[in-house]
């Protein structure tokens, strides 16, 4: 289902109706079982270490996180094809309420850990984007293994060549006055030997947690730690002490010094993988089904949420 300010009307409604008759609705956000966003997390709450989170500014947002994504891809050998309603955004949704979702979410998550989300008071959006990704007939082939555009598809081809997918967002907001940018990008084939990238930047008065997954992470998402002020020399110290605490929740977990900080080694017992992560969600879900215990912030959360992606829709298709 396409996602904008309308159907966000009918998801609380949705929302509203699940209580009163005692259902459960969850959301499946993946991500938060990756163990880079886990310990970024986890990392943020350590006041000795991070600091407090910064408020930031339009042009230097507290919290950034990108994501850059393919249409061509190769699955287990082969290359994935992807039905033609996929391009749809009439069927799929637009790129900024999309993978943004997720975006949003660890926003949420990782800035105010097991708080409430107040939508009306608590999200501010400042501006919002949406561009399209250009695909020629011979590429939606390639994709889709569709000869010719489908008729659903004709109000998105000029030239009658091109299809121009809207599947890029970016939205600018603050949350309780925190400034933070998410943004998501679908080109369509990776260079040689690249893939799927996330990068995603936490900026405390201390320290700022990064997650980088490009090249020189050979496109495995990795967190790197940076002092905010290189000079003092108690820092090291304290992230040290700091990081053998946090080994008893995350046994193996250790610290190597770069240029420009300290990079988190993660054994692999913990690098599951985006499928593995769709399990910990079910599992978490059926926790909470069988023993009524969801966190009083997760429904309204998921609302705030919600609420930030298809405003920010609604504020992009005004431009």
């Amino acid at each position: 289902m396409a996602i904008d300010g309308t159907s966000f009307e009918v998801l609380k409604g949705a929302f509203k109706t699940a209580a009163e008759k005692q259902l459960l609705l969850y959301d499946i956000m993946t991500e938060r079982y990756e163990i880079t966003t886990m310990l970024q997390r986890e990392f943020s709450m350590i006041s000795e270490v991070f600091g407090l989170l910064e408020k930031g500014t339009p042009d230097n947002p507290a919290v950034t996180k990108e994501s850059v994504h393919y249409f061509y891809k190769y699955v287990s050998g082969s290359v994935l094809v992807r039905p033609a309603w996929f391009m749809d955004v009439a069927q799929e949704g637009e790129g900024i309420v999309d993978v943004t979702t997720h975006l949003v979410d660890l926003v949420q998550w990782e800035c105010f850990p097991d708080q409430t989300i107040d939508y009306k008071t608590d999200v501010q959006l400042v501006s919002a984007k949406r561009s399209a990704t250009d695909l020629t007939l011979s590429q939606f082939n390639t994709v889709t293994k569709s000869t010719v555009f489908p008729d659903y598809l004709k109000k998105d081809v000029v030239n009658d060549s091109i299809l121009k997918v809207y599947s890029n967002g970016e939205i600018n907001y603050k949350l309780r006055g925190v400034h933070a940018k998410v943004s998501v990008k679908w080109n369509y084939k990776a260079p040689e030997g690249t893939g799927d990238t996330h990068y995603s930047i936490m900026r405390g008065t201390k320290a700022n947690l990064i997650i980088k997954q490009g090249a020189e992470q050979k496109f495995k998402p990795e967190l790197y730690i940076e002092a905010v002020n290189s000079k003092d020399a108690t820092f090291e110290a304290t992230l040290n002490e700091q990081v053998k605490n946090l080994q008893g929740k995350f046994p193996g977990i250790s610290l190597t010094k770069t240029k420009t900080g300290w990079w988190v080694n993660i054994p692999d017992k913990y690098k599951e993988g985006h499928e593995a992560h769709f399990a910990r969600v079910t599992e978490k879900f059926l926790s909470y089904l069988k023993n009524k215990d969801i966190p009083s912030w997760e429904v309204p959360n998921m609302i705030a949420k919600y609420y930030t992606i298809t405003a920010a829709l609604d504020l992009a298709r005004k431009k």
